[in-house]
């Protein structure tokens, strides 16, 4: 049975990331406490609503009801990257050479390494953002689909229509699939890579009994795993029309006890799934073979992350109980 250091933080936490090899958990009061041999405390919101691992450096980005959005360093160090005095940034995306997005309301800004920005207005609320892995293009989700918008230059953005609300979406690896989150019990995803000016293709991807608020992509962007069900739903992207036509996997079946929160390892085809009672397992793809990683807590898991070697697991439940386990003990 791998090792579990147990942590307690008062209030609901958004999210726990490495940095290295020191857990970072984002709590929305507004603090960030990090493992580095003793708890240490950063104040950085008045309420924070939001924060993401910048997958292109060692760092963080947070936005907060102070209509701030911040990027915190590994050694805690916070820098301020953009302010809207009494708005609330709700949402964020990290991209490539230092740029980042975030939104307010019905705006979404796209800002450079150098600190030029363009704000990109919707007719409806920003829901969720995604940088496209080249970072030319960024994605908002919104009620009744998504729009996607060219980081520089002046061409029309292009809009790809679902009714219904998405609240987030993501990219595939690959760039060649888009997937949203939405408000009903369903992912929806568009298959990008269609000739020019051909309508991109809809994947409808439904089933689950509740919402889909956890998505992961594998290392290699071989499958996409997702919350929602009594199990982790993965579904295989690695044909060139991604899940059309085929099943996903269910890993980690439990009776009646829902997923909450899933992570793919960094390097391999292995699956952590936070489930509503406070039990992760770790699920390997190839053979569905499991690991308990930890017994029932007191809340359910909203965030796990993986350290970078994918020997450590940190995760956070919405009761504040949070921990960090050592899969190698």
């Amino acid at each position: 049975m791998p090792t579990v250091a147990p942590f307690d933080i008062d209030g609901h936490i958004l999210a726990v990331e490495f940095l290295g090899d020191t857990p970072f958990f984002a709590s929305a009061t507004g603090t960030f406490h990090r493992l580095d041999g003793s708890e240490k405390v950063t104040e950085a919101h008045q309420g924070m609503l939001t924060c993401i691992r910048d997958p292109y450096s060692e760092s963080l980005i947070s936005g907060g009801e102070d209509g701030k959005v911040l990027r915190i360093a590994a050694d805690a160090s916070v820098t301020e990257l953009a302010h809207a005095p009494r708005k609330w940034i709700s949402q964020l995306a990290a991209g490539p050479q230092g740029a980042i997005a975030y939104s307010h309301g019905k705006s979404a800004i796209v800002r450079l390494a150098d600190g030029t920005t363009r704000e990109f207005t919707e007719e409806r609320t920003v829901e969720g953002l995604a940088f496209a892995p080249k970072g030319m293009r960024v994605a908002a989700a919104r009620y009744n689909g998504v729009s996607l918008h060219w980081v520089v230059g002046e061409a029309k953005p292009v809009d790809l229509e679902w009714k219904g609300a998405h609240t987030g979406v993501t990219f595939s690896p690959d760039g060649n699939f888009l997937v949203t989150t939405m408000q009903e019990n369903a992912l929806h995803g568009w298959k990008l890579d269609t000739k020019p000016g051909a309508e991109a293709r809809h994947m409808r991807m439904t089933g689950y009994p509740a919402k889909v608020k956890s998505l992961s992509w594998s290392a290699k962007g071989k499958w996409l795993a997702s919350s929602g069900a009594p199990a982790a739903i993965v579904w295989p992207f690695q044909g060139k029309d991604g899940p059309m036509g085929r099943s996903p996997l269910e890993l980690g079946t439990r009776a009646n006890i829902m997923a909450t929160s899933v992570k793919f390892h960094p390097a391999e085809d292995i699956l952590a799934i936070g489930f509503i009672d406070g039990m992760i397992l770790a699920v390997r793809l190839a053979d569905s073979k499991e690991a308990l990683i930890r017994r029932p807590g007191k809340g359910a898991i909203t965030a796990m992350s993986w350290s970078k070697n994918g020997k450590l697991l940190a995760f956070a439940s919405e009761a504040g109980d949070c921990g960090v386990v050592d899969i190698a003990a």
